[in-house]
């Protein structure tokens, strides 16, 4: 057997920026060890496995090299990327068990908009010791939703800086760790923390951008905001909140296409 696959950076215009993916369309799904080896074997942040539906739209799965993730934005985005221009498409529809339906369009300027179920964080109780003692800088506030801790810190000076120890925060598990400032550039930036579920730190996190942009909105009073999540390769998007979604805006550049044998 023979598979196509796509290697996509996404969240950026530039090669070698934002958070790379692969992208894998199956016509039926392989079993989930062999994903799992595959998405291993790959050893990106994630590998998106897309199945094209009876109705035109596509199931899709994410898988880390660790293990599958309930929820992907950059590899969504790579996945749409790849979906469009093979299919001569302006939108895809995805489904997934644990968020629904995803519409990601693709506008007139080549970016694409993706409408993800909103996800904002609450206050924190409880706090593991482990959290704190595994961040080098404390924070003022500490919030958090189905997907992560979010440590929110005065200025983003503090965020750049900040340093980690992946062996406590693993203990967090599953639970990951996002800090977050606002910023000068932009409204905020961010940087994600998952030591558990797929490496120390991921370079451009979508999915986290459902529960960022709801707190950021609240915080500044506006509902469309700029956002740069400040890893090794950085990362921006525009989010726009509404009422029980955001609509993550970004662009994606292709670095390569090869062929799996098995």
């Amino acid at each position: 057997m023979q598979l196509t696959i796509h290697q996509i950076d996404a969240f950026t215009s530039e090669l070698f920026k934002g958070n790379y993916a692969a992208v894998i369309d199956v016509e039926a799904w392989l079993s989930d060890e062999l994903m799992l080896q595959i998405g291993a074997e790959n050893n990106v942040s994630e590998t998106a496995f897309t199945c094209k539906q009876a109705d035109g739209s596509f199931a899709i799965r994410w898988f880390s090299p660790l293990m599958e993730i309930d929820f992907c934005g950059h590899a969504t985005l790579a996945a749409a990327f790849v979906l469009c221009e093979q299919h001569d498409v302006k939108q895809v529809t995805f489904h997934a068990p644990a968020v629904g339906e995803l519409i990601i369009n693709k506008n007139n300027d080549a970016s694409f908009a993706m409408t993800f179920p909103k996800q904002a964080p609450s206050e924190a109780e409880n706090i593991p010791s482990e959290l704190f003692d595994g961040l080098s800088i404390q924070p003022i506030k500490v919030l958090k939703n189905q997907q992560a801790y979010f440590v929110i810190y005065e200025n983003e000076e503090d965020v750049v800086h900040l340093k980690t120890d992946s062996s406590l925060l693993k203990t967090l598990y599953p639970l990951d760790v996002v800090a977050t400032a606002k910023s000068t550039e932009y409204d905020f930036i961010s940087r994600y923390f998952w030591p558990a579920s797929g490496g120390d730190e991921d370079f451009v996190t979508g999915s986290i951008h459902t529960g960022l942009a709801p707190y950021w909105a609240q915080q500044l009073g506006k509902k469309s905001l700029s956002a740069y999540q400040a890893s090794s390769r950085g990362g921006h998007m525009q989010c726009d909140v509404g009422d029980h979604t955001v609509t993550l805006t970004g662009r994606a550049v292709r670095y390569m296409q090869g062929t799996i044998y098995l």
